[in-house]
């Protein structure tokens, strides 16, 4: 017999990584397991405006989930809790147990094919100046894997769209080349594996070759978040000869990162090597037109009427990744769902995003800039707006002069005077270096965004 409570917790937890966040916590969380009638899992919520959206929104998703988990049970039924002692009169009194995933199985699984998600396509990749050369070797390579961009190294920071490519390649892969292995795994899941098989390895000497097998005999293997490898050289040796294995016998390897192959300073120099093989693309935040863009095709997928004006209003709120863009995309619908009325208008969109907007978007001036730069440097105001022309000071001022000229609207002149004085043509060299600094050197890219962010969520 099924523990239905335990059962629906171990498809909740799969769901919540294919939901977004806000959108599995309002609407997917809340339900509550009833039980089982005819074969289906019955579930409850309170109110019949929820039953309705996740019935045309998440229905599909669960039903495909549950399935998974359990093959006997092919249906899943959205039940208004009025209705729960009904359906408890009718319950099955047995569901097989066979195909059932337990916790306790064993962390390494031999598959290797991996399986996509649907929603994550290139139709659905909303292209911008920020990501139209990653995309562009993502489609490359899943049409010719294996080909001359091997390795794919594509990096950025947390939620520009990385996953996303990855699972477009694979989706693509998978509809045009049905018989080609593809593997797709976060490096937390390989370094479990490897600890697994390690650990268990003197009771079953037939893991080592099975992980082996599992990676090596894959056409295309994906790793997402290859940093954290990192430090971990038992990993890293493991991942250096499946890495060579599958290179030499033109298999395609995809990896992202935060950042750059030469920035990975704790991994090995024969790795950080072999990821510069191939080709190295970054993504950048996007810019207003490509983040509004986004916002509108999410929002049509989602079959929500968005306005200009409040996809501007988002757009402008969201300075640090898509992730939380599109978390306030979600806040707004569900406010309009609960509320009944539309959000067309700024006002009402500021009232949705009243608990997010206004507690991380704090005024700030030329001032808080500087202060900020200099925590984040370890130096005086003093020193930064001073003579000193150190690299240890020249750097954090010209940053600090960059950040202004890009966050505030103030005068080349005003900002020169800022600055002790500083010629206009200074503060132009300094804003133009940064610039471009930021275009081709990850480091600086880094930086920025870090004091950027500490500058809006002060």
């Amino acid at each position: 017999m099924i523990d239905i409570n335990a059962f629906w917790n171990d498809a909740k937890s799969v769901l919540s990584t294919q939901i977004q966040t806000i959108s599995y916590e309002v609407w997917i969380d809340k339900l509550e397991p009833v039980c089982f009638v005819n074969g289906a899992l019955i579930l409850s919520t309170l109110s019949a405006a929820s039953k309705k959206t996740i019935e045309q929104r998440y229905l599909d998703l669960t039903k495909e989930v549950v399935s998974n988990l359990n093959p006997s049970i092919q249906n899943v039924e959205i039940i208004m809790d009025v209705q729960r002692e009904q359906y408890l009169k009718k319950q099955d009194s047995f569901i097989e147990d066979e195909g059932f995933v337990v916790k306790e199985q064993p962390v390494l699984s031999t598959s290797n094919t991996s399986a996509f998600l649907e929603k994550y396509t290139f139709d659905h990749f909303v292209q911008g100046k920020g990501n139209e050369f990653a995309l562009a070797a993502a489609k490359a390579v899943a049409e010719n894997p294996g080909g001359k961009y091997n390795p794919l190294f594509i990096y950025s920071s947390v939620g520009l769209g990385k996953t996303h490519l990855l699972h477009a390649i694979g989706n693509y892969i998978k509809k045009n080349s049905p018989r080609t292995k593809v593997l797709y795994v976060n490096s937390e899941s390989f370094i479990n594996e490897l600890i697994d098989v390690i650990r268990r390895s003197s009771e079953n000497k037939e893991l080592n070759s099975k992980f082996r097998e599992k990676y090596r005999s894959v056409d295309v293997l994906m790793i997402d978040d290859i940093q954290f490898l990192a430090g971990k050289e038992g990993t890293q040796e493991a991942f250096f000869h499946t890495f060579n294995d599958l290179y030499q016998n033109n298999k395609q390897i995809i990896l992202t990162s935060d950042r750059s192959p030469k920035d990975l300073q704790k991994l090995e120099e024969r790795l950080r090597t072999r990821f510069s093989w191939g080709l190295t693309v970054d993504i950048s935040f996007p810019d207003m037109e490509t983040r509004i863009a986004i916002l509108k095709s999410k929002a049509a997928q989602e079959k929500f009427n968005l306005s200009n004006d409040v996809a501007s209003f988002i757009a402008e709120n969201s300075t640090s990744n898509i992730r939380d863009m599109e978390g306030f995309l979600n806040k707004i619908i569900f406010f309009s769902s609960l509320t009944g009325h539309p959000v067309t208008t700024r006002e009402i969109a500021k009232e949705a995003l009243s608990d997010f907007i206004e507690e991380k978007k704090e005024s700030f001036d030329a001032s808080s800039i500087v202060a900020t730069t200099c925590k984040y440097f370890n130096i005086t105001s003093a020193e930064i707006i001073g003579k000193k022309k150190t690299k240890n000071i020249v750097e954090p001022r010209m940053i600090a002069i960059y950040l202004i000229t890009e966050m505030l609207d103030l005068p080349l002149v005003t900002i020169g005077q800022i600055f002790g004085g500083r010629d206009h043509t200074t503060i132009i060299h300094a804003r133009n270096k940064i610039s471009e600094d930021v275009k081709n050197d990850t480091r600086i890219k880094i930086i920025v965004s870090d004091i950027k962010n500490m500058i809006l969520n002060r």
